[in-house]
């Protein structure tokens, strides 16, 4: 009869052969396994190694490239807008920072054609927002001139009629006085926090450059989106007007998806570049000179730049 103790001995036995089968396989298995091992870590720790050397080299790249619209923007620029008062238009979203960076460097090329930026209008966020229809509407009603009130729109669009209001006392013939209560209509703007102001705004502009960042996102975002559209669409109607984009998305894609728009409104679709900076400057000379083009690396683009861009004497 099998006793408690033969069963006891016969797991220890089985237990034991695991172990040295475990053993004896692990020994012969370890060493290609882990040459194997070894290997496949120093493929990965070069391939991790050549995507370093190549990012460097493509910011290496991007910098020089940047260097060059830099050092060539003279040659191309000089005298191309002389005296020629300029509006910026900010539009603030989720990428405000880097809207901001590509606005003082089309600002500076600007100053490099010979043009003068009479100011910076931030527009906020709150000013797209559906929420604040009745109360833009009641401030394009309060604040709003007597030689310009009545020619704005009769409907019930806070974003159209702010934005229209807005145009008309901040764009005008060079050499033309500001609009009497323009600074008013700012200030109330302003003070009620759907604009931000920087510049003296002395002098109507002619022309206006409008940068804009990423298309807006949420729930509202298409009404955002078509808030953006109908600003640059007001102030289209009373200068020439270039939308500056960080990409093709956005507020540059709304433009040159609507043939109507896109006939009077010029975009340029990498704003964000020094390279980019030039284009707007130069597609704004063309605008002034009557002629409307996209230009960018983006969707809808027809080149890099505007070919031949110039400003007739009578514009």
């Amino acid at each position: 009869m099998i006793n408690f103790r033969y069963h006891v001995v016969s797991l220890a036995a089985v237990f034991l052969a695991l172990a040295i089968g475990l053993v004896v396989g692990t020994a012969a298995a370890n060493g290609p396994l882990a040459e194997n091992l070894n290997e496949q870590v120093s493929k990965i720790t070069d391939e991790k190694q050549q995507l370093r050397d190549d990012l460097e080299q493509s910011r290496a790249e991007l910098k020089k490239n940047a260097d060059f619209a830099a050092e060539i923007a003279p040659m191309l620029l000089t005298n191309k807008l002389p005296n020629k008062n300029v509006l910026l238009i900010r539009l603030d979203g989720s990428d405000s920072s880097d809207v901001g960076t590509a606005t003082d460097g089309v600002a500076t090329m600007l100053g490099t054609a010979g043009a003068k930026v009479v100011g910076t209008v931030t527009v906020k966020e709150k000013f797209t927002a559906a929420a604040s229809n009745a109360m833009l509407l009641d401030l394009a009603e309060s604040s709003a001139p007597a030689g310009v009130s009545g020619a704005l729109p009769n409907q019930a669009n806070g974003v159209d009629t702010s934005a229209a209001l807005l145009a008309a006392v901040l764009v005008g013939k060079t050499g033309t006085p500001q609009v009497e209560g323009a600074r008013t209509v700012l200030s109330t703007y302003e003070s009620a926090g759907f604009i931000g102001l920087d510049g003296d705004f002395k002098a109507p502009a002619e022309a206006v450059v409008i940068v804009a960042g990423a298309p807006a996102t949420g729930k509202d975002a298409k009404d955002r989106n078509a808030a953006a559209l109908t600003l640059a669409s007001r102030f289209d109607l009373a200068g020439r007007v270039v939308v500056a984009g960080l990409s093709a998305n956005g507020l540059v894609s709304s433009v040159r998806g609507d043939a109507s728009i896109a006939r009077s409104i010029s975009t340029v679709d990498n704003a964000v570049t020094a390279n980019g900076q030039v284009a707007v400057v130069m597609a704004l000379v063309e605008r002034l000179g009557g002629k409307t083009g996209h230009y960018g690396i983006g969707d809808g683009a027809s080149s890099l730049l505007p070919k031949n861009a110039s400003v007739t004497n009578g514009s």
